[in-house]
């Protein structure tokens, strides 16, 4: 797909705390338009209650005095918090964390990082959300205020990253968020994505958004088209989150720029067990494609009671789920040749700037440590901290909380991930990582064992340095 611009239209927390050694059409995005879109999202976080929690002082455990809102460590220790859904519907982002803490926590820089003449050990503070939106910012807050956190990172689906990132805004603490499409971050945090000039001061994310999506998606969709002559129609299962709304508004006029016709399978609630009348709706309508942006275990539940109600697209792409082989494995069969975009692969040319370690051998030894199979969560997870590094060398005080801020909004440089520009993104403060598609089929040992079902990268458009190593295939045919 050519590159066009988007056609018009523990206290009481789960934390703990281990010292470094020293992740039909849509309207247009109006003003308007897009808080609408994301309001459902900012109310599920709670931004009223929320920022009103978030500015008072909290006890902070040990002393019988207050800590002013946004205090930091001070002294040569540099806090670093790190937010993620260990347990809950969205655990499965979170597999690889203690592996990718053990390796950042080796590297030279988290032993110790020199910045103006002083050397400052480094400790990264854990905390779960639980999946869920209003645990997510309690951790932040706690972090934030008896934690002292200098910087908080956070992954994985706007449920996690952004009540977290609303909270670091009112206490005015660095935040770096990944693995949630921005154009849902950067509303969920009051911003207008279809005129992305607000800059939020100490936020800042990477991840890629619906061009990005789209880029990824239609070229598969064109080539599976030209195959077998389906007609152009598209199905959509969107839920009534912050990332559905993001998907019904921003992905389908990409498609339609491309001829195709969307079809609305209707808003739902997370936590939906009867889909009947959705995906009857979809394939009367004769969707030969299907999109969706759901919480894994709905995507588990449509998709078992599409089978069984025999609907069949030619192609399903999904995003949000089926990232993982754990979800790949419940679905079973089901799941061979569903495509959907990766933003990590071992099979990338890249490798980590804290360690030179490349990322097949960051998979291989993942595997081979816990006997798991790799997840592309992985390399994002270790992002967040290259990223972090990143910006605290460019200060002269990491505890100067506006500083990194401020110098987050400056990193570009090459890791994990690949190159990251926060000075380029499509928003103040975001860096693009370029996905490709992928699909789950039996597997053939790709990167060492052979596994029940294995990621096989059959679509680069937006990532040609990613070899591919499969063929796209038809879900049905």
């Amino acid at each position: 797909m050519d590159q066009e611009a988007a056609p018009d239209r523990e206290s009481l927390f789960p934390v703990t705390s281990t010292e470094g050694q020293g992740t039909g059409g849509a309207a247009p995005l109006t003003r308007r338009n897009a808080l609408k879109i994301f309001g459902s999202g900012v109310v599920a976080l709670g931004m009223g209650g929320l920022l009103e929690a978030c500015t008072s002082s909290t006890k902070t455990p040990g002393t019988s005095g207050t800590t002013a809102a946004g205090g930091g460590s001070g002294g040569n220790v540099i806090r670093i918090g790190y937010v993620s859904p260990k347990t809950g519907a969205l655990a499965g982002f979170s597999l690889s964390d203690d592996f990718v803490l053990s390796k950042v926590r080796s590297t030279a820089a988290y032993k110790g990082l020199k910045i103006g003449g002083t050397t400052y050990s480094i400790q990264i503070i854990e905390a779960d959300s639980q999946s869920d939106p209003n645990r997510a910012a309690q951790v932040a807050q706690q972090l934030i205020n008896q934690n002292h956190v200098d910087i908080i990172v956070t992954s994985s689906a706007p449920e996690t990253t952004n009540p977290v990132a609303t909270a670091c805004e009112q206490l005015q603490t660095p935040c770096l968020s990944t693995v949630v499409p921005w154009e849902a971050w950067y509303g969920g945090l009051g911003g207008n994505p279809g005129s992305p000039t607000k800059t939020f001061t100490y936020n800042t994310m990477f991840f890629f958004g619906m061009k990005e999506f789209a880029g990824t998606f239609l070229p598969m969709w064109d080539r599976i088209q030209s195959s077998t002559g389906a007609a152009k129609v598209f199905g959509g299962a969107f839920p009534n989150d912050t990332d559905g709304n993001a998907f019904r508004a921003g992905f389908p006029p990409f498609a339609e720029a491309k001829g195709y016709r969307f079809v609305d399978g209707g808003a739902y609630t997370d936590g939906t067990t009867d889909f009947s009348s959705m995906i009857d709706k979809l394939k009367s309508s004769g969707s030969q494609f299907f999109v969706n942006a759901p919480l894994p275990p709905d995507f588990n539940t449509f998709w078992k009671q599409a089978s069984q109600r025999g609907y069949r697209p030619k192609l399903a792409t999904v995003a949000k789920v089926l990232l993982f082989p754990a979800d790949v494995v419940a679905l079973g069969s089901l799941a061979s040749n569903i495509a959907t975009d990766a933003w990590w692969t071992p099979f990338a040319p890249n490798k980590s700037s804290l360690s030179g370690e490349t990322a097949k051998q960051f998979a291989l030894d993942y595997q081979n440590q816990s006997g798991s199979q790799w997840v592309q969560s992985m390399g994002s997870a270790y992002s967040l901290f290259e990223v972090a590094v990143e910006a605290l060398k460019a200060v002269t005080d990491p505890h100067d909380k506006a500083a990194v801020a401020d110098a987050l909004h400056k990193v570009h440089y090459s890791g994990m991930c690949g190159s990251i520009d926060f000075t380029s993104g499509p928003a103040p403060g975001v860096g693009i990582i370029p996905p490709v598609g992928i699909q789950w089929k039996p597997g053939t040992g790709t990167l060492g064992k052979a596994y029940q079902f294995e990621a096989f990268v059959v679509d680069n458009s937006m990532n040609p340095s990613t070899p591919l190593n499969g063929t796209l295939t038809a879900t049905f045919s």
